[in-house]
């Protein structure tokens, strides 16, 4: 798997002093060369002196999305005309302050926190620091740019819609966006007010959790904040939805990184995938901006919009002052439509503990979004816009890179109050927290494949391994939970292993064992014609790994060979009767 390193005057400070720390932070600050990440900075010397080593999050740095009132700073929303200055900050700020991290400036974001691009603000567009042709990511872009370059330990974000998920997937970060309500949200201008969540931004799963911990809990001053509920139990086992999605996604590169991400967290010790039907969680996001809850924009800010302000981002201003056309009985309807829906997705519960789906369906560039502002906006929202409306909670992390180096992101999705569960998902994937300078996400480095036919040594597909650099790890043989077919069709043969269960007459099949670059396996199984696909094995020694499986309709006008106990022993009897 790919990874971008950042060089940063944060580098190689996990044993600094908490001074020394949140004094390099201001230095990597002060010597960026991008002007649109930071609306404005704190002072210094004052940060300096408030620090208290005795706290738990001494040392560590963090900046704010501004939205958020942050006492001292003008609080924008990205619209300089807007502009207040709070008497105090938001109660999520003050709690990190209040455990000893320190405020380093507040930061850029799409105006009105109304965008998932990140280049709706007149003060700029952050620059990717991945490669400076694709977006940021927003709306929360200048928070997830300043974790991504390093230059603090995590940001505070806000996400409605997906903006504390979809900036993480374009910046190569964690982003964390807890359930609704678990943080408060006094003290942030409101964008669907009913919906909204503050998120956190980390390079590590570790370090989102300890930000969590320190400003999470019930804030009587804010009527939608709500005390903690029961995480959903699991079992020791914990099942994993993931959807047949390959129509969704917009480039082959795209759709290689999604399977490579499948099968690394395919690997996973006490993780089975399943699959999943996510059309309500997608129906459910479709209400988002095409029903009446972009009308509670207006209701937040559409009285200042509607005076026209110069610096008003016209996307921004014609999405939310648009929304005057929604009436109360659209709303109702809409309401009533939503509860139908979640009674659908409620269902999606009963067969997973956790879903696993691609933050966006592809990286977006800053041309792309020049040319189709609205429409590849709305495209990086498909998988996350529905997620607050039906109550979730998520975890976005860095999937298996693009062949390209560009990167692909993966959100992880829970019931109400799954944080726990999600976080310890996110840090087993690879987002560990190994203190303030863990890097990004890098995932397993290689996978083992299980093959089964004309893949195998010395048949006519072996080249496809071997020409991504597989290489051969040992002869072994299924459980005994396994028909072996011979599919009709065209050469070259193939075979078609499906399970049915020892009572079902399984029985045992030689297989190979191949290791691929986690990087080549997305690509691998785009050349793997259906009915065939990868899925997962059980090998006889009682461990699974990803391997080839079939689809049931492989066996039709299919030759049961399960006899032979294995492809090549079945060859060798067409051999012999030539």
């Amino acid at each position: 798997m790919t990874r971008t390193s950042h060089t940063t005057l944060l580098e190689g400070l996990a044993e600094a002093s908490p001074a020394e720390r949140v004094a390099a932070a201001f230095e990597a600050v002060a010597a960026i060369d991008d002007p649109a990440v930071f609306i404005a900075t704190a002072d210094r010397d004052r940060a300096l002196a408030a620090i208290d080593e005795t706290l738990p999050l001494a040392g560590l740095t963090f900046a704010v999305k501004n939205n958020i009132d942050v006492e001292g700073f003008d609080t924008t929303a990205g619209c300089p005309s807007y502009a207040f200055r709070p008497d105090r900050s938001a109660t999520v700020v003050r709690r990190l302050l209040d455990a000893g991290a320190t405020c380093v400036g507040v930061t850029n974001l799409d105006q009105f926190a109304t965008g998932l691009v990140g280049t709706r603000s007149p003060y700029g567009v952050p620059r990717n620091p991945i490669d400076a042709r694709l977006v940021p990511g927003g709306s929360s872009s200048g928070s997830a740019v300043a974790v991504a370059r390093e230059l603090v330990d995590f940001a505070l974000g806000t996400d409605t819609a997906g903006s504390g998920r979809v900036p993480a997937a374009q910046n190569r970060i964690v982003g964390l966006k807890p359930t609704r309500g678990l943080l408060p949200m006094t003290g942030v201008v409101p964008a669907v007010r009913s919906i909204d969540c503050v998120s956190i931004f980390a390079r590590s799963a570790g370090l989102a959790a300890r930000a969590l911990d320190a400003c999470a809990g019930f804030d009587g001053a804010d009527p939608w904040s709500r005390r903690a509920g029961a995480a959903p139990l699991t079992m020791p086992t914990l099942v994993v939805g993931v959807p047949a999605i390959d129509a969704a996604f917009r480039s082959p590169q795209d759709l290689a990184a999604w399977r490579s991400s499948v099968a690394a967290l395919g690997m996973l010790d006490h993780v089975e995938l399943v699959d999943v039907d996510i059309s309500a969680l997608i129906e459910a996001g479709d209400l988002l901006y095409g029903g009446p809850w972009v009308a509670e924009r207006y209701a937040a800010v559409g009285s200042f919009l509607d005076t026209e302000p110069s610096d008003a981002d016209p996307t921004v201003s014609g999405i939310i002052r648009g929304a005057r056309r929604h009436s109360a009985v659209d709303a109702y309807k809409a309401g009533y439509h939503l509860a139908e829906i979640a009674g659908r997705a409620a269902e999606m519960w009963t067969a997973a503990d956790v879903l696993m789906v691609p933050t966006t369906s592809g990286v977006a560039t800053l041309e792309e979004v020049a040319a189709d502002p609205v429409g590849r906006n709305n495209e990086l929202g498909r998988f996350t816009n529905g997620v607050n409306l039906l109550d979730l909670s998520a975890v976005a992390v860095p999937g298996c890179d693009r062949s390209d180096g560009w990167p692909f992101g993966v959100s992880l999705i829970g019931r109400a109050w799954a944080e726990p569960t999600l976080i310890d998902l996110a840090a087993r994937l690879g987002a560990e927290d190994g203190g303030p300078d863990v890097a990004p996400f890098a995932g397993p480095s290689t996978v083992d494949v299980v093959v089964v036919g004309a893949h195998l040594r010395g048949q006519p597909l072996n080249w496809q391994v071997t020409d991504r650099g597989g290489r051969f790890v040992r002869a072994t043989a299924t459980a005994p939970v396994y028909r072996l077919y011979a599919i009709a069709g065209s050469p070259p043969m193939r075979p078609a292993l499906v399970h049915v269960g020892a009572d079902a007459g399984g029985a045992s099949i030689e297989v190979e064992v191949w290791r691929l670059p986690a990087a080549e396996v997305g690509a691998f199984m785009l050349q793997i014609a259906p009915p065939l696909g990868l899925g997962r094995v059980e090998l006889a020694d009682g461990t699974q790994s990803v391997g080839f499986i079939a689809e049931p309709r492989a066996v039709r006008g299919a030759t049961d060979i399960t006899t032979h106990g294995g492809w090549r022993a079945f060859l060798a009897t067409i051999d012999r009767s030539l």
